[in-house]
């Protein structure tokens, strides 16, 4: 097995997450959710407002673009006061933040009067009436809408929190779960090798303790080269007991970069299914074959084992282990990942493709 790095896995917290639940008022999505928003209020502040024989075109267009302006005055605000809002504990960063958005209402509204020629006619002829309903209609408005914005944010964290700790629960059952028959297995041919090799004996249990350790752990993503060993360990462990039989071909592309992050435990299941479905089940074995290739913005695994003609019923669990690889995937990357299973008479592999992530 060659290219195979021997750098044993570090611990590593890949989980980061956002103080609070207001979202991150600089990042374009957001932008484009505020403005879409607010244009969809101009539409209904609109029609709730059309009189008769008013051109509805023309009242809409000065609604948008007054709603407009108080949401990318909102933007801005609460953009720049990202960071001073984060370092708020969650309570007092939301009353903060709907105090700003009022604030910026109210400023807004007040320069809309004074440079708005029609306005500033009504002000100049000392009626303050038009003033004080035109500021507290935009203040109710803004109040109204800015509760309901902080409590969709504030609901939307909470689901983002518990899609999270689910697929957390669900990697570390995943990592946790070593099969018994492979753990009986490895005892037996360590228990045989005591006294005919001592040496592979004792190198064997260090293997078998790493693999413990990683299946353990709490590590969400680890970098390849981690991962590489971590499956080399457990091969290590398959061909004391295999021998001759189990023969392995690993092949990383020549510009592939051992340091970028993927998923803690998800080459070794698919090579775990590989040797136990594909080799050991043949009276003369077989390849197992790894490929690992990467673009500018994607990399790609490959695993490929031979297929025996008749499937043992005893050896069960292989879409198990390629369903909760699936969903560990699209938990982590969403539909920026994708699985592909090929199968033909004599072989079968099973590839993904994820996004590139540095560490």
């Amino acid at each position: 097995m060659a290219k195979t790095p021997s750098q044993r896995p570090q611990s590593q917290d890949a989980s980061q997450t956002e103080p609070g639940f207001l979202p991150d008022f600089c990042n374009a999505r957001v932008i484009f959710l505020v403005i879409l928003g607010a244009i969809l209020l101009a539409f209904v502040l609109s029609l709730s407002s059309m009189q008769p024989g008013e051109d509805y075109w023309v009242n809409l267009s000065m609604i948008a673009l007054f709603i407009v302006w108080i949401a990318f005055g909102n933007i801005l605000v609460l953009c720049v006061s990202r960071k001073f809002l984060h370092g708020l504990t969650p309570i007092v960063a939301a009353f903060s933040c709907y105090g700003l958005s009022l604030l910026v209402t109210l400023v807004i509204s007040i320069l809309a009067v004074v440079t708005t020629p029609q306005e500033t006619t009504l002000l100049s002829s000392d009626d303050s009436i038009f003033m004080n309903s035109f500021l507290l209609r935009n203040i109710a408005i803004s109040a109204i809408v800015s509760a309901v914005a902080l409590r969709y944010f504030y609901v939307q964290h909470q689901w983002k929190s518990n899609i999270q700790t689910e697929a957390r629960s669900r990697i570390q059952a995943l990592q946790a779960r070593i099969r018994p028959h492979f753990l009986f297995n490895s005892m037996n041919t360590i228990a045989s090798l005591t006294q005919t090799d001592p040496i592979k004996a004792e190198k064997a249990v260090l293997d078998l303790a790493d693999l413990f350790r990683a299946s353990l752990g709490h590590q969400d993503k680890v970098t390849l080269r981690e991962e590489l060993d971590f499956t080399k360990r457990y091969i290590n462990i398959e061909e004391l007991r295999l021998g001759d039989r189990l023969k392995i071909e690993l092949h990383l592309q020549d510009s592939l970069s051992l340091s970028t992050l993927i998923p803690a435990l998800i080459l070794q299941p698919l090579v775990e299914n590989a040797i136990y479905h594909g080799v050991e089940p043949l009276t003369d074995g077989g390849t197992v074959r790894i490929e690992i290739e990467s673009t500018a913005k994607e990399l790609q695994l490959t695993i490929a084992n031979p297929k025996p003609i008749e499937r043992d019923p005893l050896r069960s669990g292989n879409k198990m282990a390629q369903d909760n690889i699936r969903q560990r995937l699209q938990l982590a990357y969403g539909d920026q990942s994708r699985m592909k299973i090929k199968e033909t008479d004599k072989n079968y592999s099973v590839s993904f493709h994820i996004p590139i992530e540095a560490k």
